[in-house]
C-alpha cells in the first residue's frame, strides 16, 4: 500500500492534523494524511468502493458524493475545500460521458480536510440486499382507479366550449359522473389524444370519495382496457422499498429496493434534524436527494417490469414523521424538539407534480398516509393496517424494528402506540465490524457452549462456515463483516456461551477458556474470523481481514435494545399488563431476526416463542392494501384519530425500564418463560476495585 493510502481507525485515535473522513453508508472513517485520494482512503479503510481501470478516471466505477456542511453526529465540520479542486481528468469524463451533479470520482478527488463522502449504490462492489420483498397477502381490490370510455362531443363554432368542458360532459352524460376535476398536466395532451381518437377516448378516473369529485388522472385514444399500474413506496430512514402492481388484479409486478441517499446527512432521523437546523438550506438538499432516490427507484422498477410509464397512476407512500416532512419539502425544526409537533399529520392527496416525481406521469395521484404522532409516523398506520392489532382478541404486540422503532400494543378493546430510537446499530452501523446486508455479510451464528468456537452463515452462501465446500462457495465475496441479523445473533450466543456476562462484559481468555478472547485495549474482543494472512496489500477485497466483536459492539446492541424493549414496557404498562399474548416483528430487519435469540438479549418482552413471529415488510403490506383498496385509507385514518399516543420522551418511566434493560436480558425482569428453555451462565467478568459480583450488582440495581 502507498503511503498515501495509508490510514488509522478512529477507534484507534487519529493521527495529529490529519483529515478525518467519514465514509457512509458504511459508516467507516478514519484519519489519512492530506492529498490521500478517496478511492485510496476507501481502500485503506475496508469501505466498499469500486474501481476497474486502476484509479485512472476511466471507468467511472468510483464515483462518490462529498457532503459538506456542520455534522454534530460526526463532531466534524465539512468545507467546499476539504476535497482537492475538481481536475482535468474529471472534466474530461464529464464532457465525454458525463457525471451527476454533486459527483467526484473517487480516484481524482484528493482529501485535504474533514469530510463526510457517500459511496452510492452504483459505486459499490458489494451491493447492498435491499430485503423487502412483497408479502403474500390476500388483498380485497376496491381500487381508486376505474376506467371510463367516453365519446366526445366535437367542437362546434355555433356552440363554442372547450376539449375539456366537453369531456366532462359526456362523463356526466354517459356515466353519470359529475364535477370531475383535472390537473394541469392532464391539458398538455388532451386535444392531441382526442383528434387521434377520433372524439372516443378511455378516461382513467381517480375517484376519492364523497368529499372529492373524480379526479381525472389518464387518457388515452380509442377503447382502452389497461392495465394501469401503481406503485406502494415504504420510504424508510435507511431503505427505501417500492413495489409495482397492477392496478386491476392486485398482482405484484416487481418489487425493489435502494438506500435512502439522505443517509449522508445522518444516520438516525435526529441527525438529519440537526443537519437541517445547522447547516442553512440543509433541508432543501436532504429533500432534494430523497426525490432523487424516489425517482431512480420508481423508474428502475418501470423498466424492470417493462412498462409503460405513462401507465403508472397512482402511488401510496408511508414513512416516518422526520422523513414525511423532509419528502415533502418541509423544514422538520419542529420535530427535533418538544411538543414534536407535525406541520400535518392528516393523510395527503397529492399529485406527483407537487413532490417532482417525473418518473411518472405527472398527472398521476399520490396518498400518503395520516402519521399517528409526532414520531409515530405514517409507515406505523401501514403496519397498523397491515397487522390490524385493533381486530385481535388476544393483547398483540407490534414492532417495527429499525433506525426507529414504532411499537403498537393492543386488542379490539384499545390501542396503543409509541416509538423508540434504537439508533442504526441494528443496521450494521457504528459496529466496529459491521455493515449493511450484503453477499459475504455474517448473518447467522452459533457458538460451541463447550468449546466457544463460532461457526455461522454469510448472505449469499446457504452453507455454514464448517461445512465442505464454503471457502470455495464464498471466494467470489469472501467474509466482509457482520450485519445486524448477525450482531443479534452473536452477542446473544456469546452471551448463551459464557462469553459475554450480563452487565455486557466480555471475559478475558483466563476468564473464559477460549484463546479467541483477545485484549482490545483496556477492554477484551471476541475474534469471530480470522481471514488475515499478515499482508497489507492496495486492492484488497474490504472485509478480508480480522472480524471481531468489540465490548463498544455490545455496549452499542444493549442500548439499541434496552430502548426498544423500554418502549414495549412503557405501552405494557399503560395497558395495565405483565404479558402479552403475541409478538410480531416487521420492517426488514425484524423478518430476519431470531426470536430466540432476540429474547435472550431481551430486545422483546417474556413470550412463548411460537407466539412470537415475523410480519415481514408490514409498512410496505399496508401500502400496497392502501393502494389497491379504498376504503382501507378510511378505515385507517378512523382508526389513527382513536389511538392512544404515549411519548417515551416525557414519560418518566422509560428512563428507568431502560437502566434496566441494558442487561441481558434484563436486571429485573425475571424472564421466566426464557429461562425455561435456555441456560444463562451466571459469570461475571467485573474486575473492578470492588470486586463486585454479578449477583452483588443486579442486588443493587433492585
Amino acid at each position: 500500500m502507498t503511503d498515501t493510502a495509508s490510514a488509522r481507525d478512529d477507534t484507534e485515535g487519529g493521527q495529529q492534523g490529519a483529515p478525518l473522513v467519514i465514509f457512509t453508508p458504511s459508516g467507516r472513517r478514519g484519519h489519512v494524511a492530506a492529498g490521500t485520494t478517496v478511492l485510496d482512503a476507501a481502500r485503506a479503510l475496508g469501505v466498499d468502493l469500486d474501481s476497474v481501470c486502476g484509479g485512472r478516471g476511466i471507468c467511472s466505477r468510483c464515483q462518490i458524493t462529498p457532503s459538506f456542511g456542520e455534522f454534530p453526529k460526526h463532531g466534524v465540520t465539512a468545507t467546499p475545500d476539504a476535497l482537492s479542486p475538481w481536475n482535468a481528468v474529471e472534466e474530461r469524463y464529464r464532457s465525454k460521458r458525463g457525471l451527476r451533479a454533486g459527483r467526484r470520482l473517487g480516484c481524482q478527488a484528493r482529501i485535504m480536510g474533514d469530510v463526510v463522502i457517500d459511496v452510492p449504490p452504483e459505486s459499490q462492489v458489494h451491493k447492498q440486499v435491499v430485503r423487502k420483498r412483497a408479502e403474500v397477502r390476500a388483498v380485497t381490490m376496491a381500487p381508486p382507479i376505474r376506467l371510463h370510455y367516453v365519446e366526445v362531443a366535437q367542437p362546434d363554432m355555433h356552440d363554442p366550449s372547450g376539449d375539456l368542458e366537453r369531456l366532462k360532459a359526456a362523463l356526466s352524460q354517459q356515466w353519470g359522473i359529475k364535477g370531475a376535476q383535472a390537473d394541469f398536466a392532464i391539458l398538455a395532451d388532451l386535444q392531441q389524444t382526442l383528434r387521434k381518437g377520433d372524439w372516443k377516448v378511455t378516461v382513467a378516473l381517480h375517484m376519492g370519495d364523497s368529499r372529492q369529485p373524480g379526479q381525472i388522472v389518464g387518457l388515452w385514444p380509442g377503447f382502452f382496457e389497461g392495465p394501469v399500474y401503481g406503485l406502494a413506496i415504504d420510504l424508510g430512514s435507511t431503505t427505501i422499498a417500492a413495489h409495482l402492481c397492477d392496478m386491476q388484479s392486485g398482482e405484484v409486478l416487481a418489487s425493489s429496493g435502494a438506500m435512502n441517499p439522505q443517509i449522508r446527512f445522518g444516520e438516525d432521523l435526529m441527525s438529519r434534524v440537526s443537519y437541517a437546523m445547522m447547516n442553512e438550506g440543509g433541508a432543501a438538499e436532504m429533500t432534494r436527494a430523497v426525490r432523487e432516490g424516489l425517482n431512480g427507484l420508481c423508474a428502475d422498477l418501470i423498466g424492470e417490469a417493462d412498462i409503460a410509464a405513462d401507465h403508472v397512476l397512482e402511488a401510496v407512500i408511508v414513512c416516518n414523521p422526520v422523513m414525511h416532512h423532509l419528502l415533502l419539502g418541509i423544514d422538520p425544526y419542529e420535530l427535533g424538539q418538544a411538543p414534536f409537533a407535525l406541520a400535518t399529520a392528516d393523510a395527503l392527496n397529492l399529485c406527483a407534480a407537487d413532490l417532482e416525481l417525473d418518473s411518472i406521469p405527472q398527472a398521476a395521484r399520490l396518498y400518503i398516509l395520516p402519521c399517528i404522532a409526532g414520531h409515530v409516523g405514517a409507515d406505523a398506520a401501514a403496519v397498523a393496517l397491515s397487522e390490524a392489532p385493533h381486530k385481535s382478541d388476544e393483547l398483540m404486540l407490534v414492532v417495527d424494528v429499525g433506525t426507529n422503532a414504532e411499537i403498537l400494543l393492543g386488542n379490539r378493546e384499545r390501542l396503543l402506540a409509541c416509538s423508540s430510537p434504537t439508533g442504526p446499530a441494528f443496521e450494521g452501523a457504528q459496529i466496529s465490524s459491521g455493515q449493511r446486508a450484503a453477499p459475504g455479510a455474517i448473518e447467522r451464528v452459533r457458538i460451541d457452549p463447550a468449546t466457544k468456537e463460532p461457526r455461522f452463515k454469510v448472505i449469499g452462501c446457504d452453507l455454514w462456515s464448517d461445512e465442505p465446500g464454503f471457502a470455495e462457495a464464498t471466494r467470489a465475496t469472501g467474509i466482509t463483516g457482520i450485519c445486524g441479523s448477525g450482531i443479534i445473533e452473536l452477542v446473544a450466543e456469546m452471551r448463551l456461551a459464557g462469553i459475554v456476562d450480563a452487565s455486557g462484559l466480555i471475559g478475558s481468555a483466563a476468564q473464559t477458556g477460549s484463546d479467541r478472547c483477545i485484549i482490545d485495549g483496556r477492554t477484551h474482543a471476541y475474534l469471530v474470523w480470522d481471514g488475515s494472512d499478515g499482508a497489507d496489500r492496495p486492492g484488497d477485497r474490504p472485509g478480508t481481514g480480522r472480524i471481531t466483536v468489540t465490548n463498544r459492539d455490545i455496549r452499542e446492541i444493549q442500548m439499541a435494545k434496552a430502548a426498544l424493549y423500554s418502549g414495549a414496557r412503557l405501552l405494557m404498562d399503560r395497558f395495565g399488563t405483565d404479558r402479552v399474548g403475541s409478538i410480531r416483528l416487521a420492517g426488514a430487519f425484524g423478518a430476519h431476526i431470531s426470536p430466540r435469540h432476540a429474547m435472550i438479549l431481551g430486545m422483546i418482552p417474556d413470550c412463548p416463542l411460537e407466539r412470537v413471529s415475523s410480519a415481514g415488510n408490514a409498512a410496505g403490506t399496508g401500502a400496497r392494501i392502501a393502494l389497491l383498496n379504498i376504503d382501507a385509507r378510511r378505515e385507517i385514518e378512523a382508526l389513527v384519530r382513536r389511538i392512544d399516543k404515549v411519548e417515551t420522551a416525557i414519560e418518566p418511566r422509560f428512563q428507568e425500564h431502560f437502566v434496566n434493560a441494558s442487561a441481558i436480558p434484563n436486571a429485573v425482569e425475571p424472564f421466566p418463560i426464557l429461562r425455561s428453555i435456555v441456560d444463562l451462565p451466571d459469570v461475571s467478568f467485573n474486575t473492578g476495585k470492588d470486586g463486585a459480583s454479578g449477583r452483588a450488582a443486579r442486588r443493587r440495581r433492585r
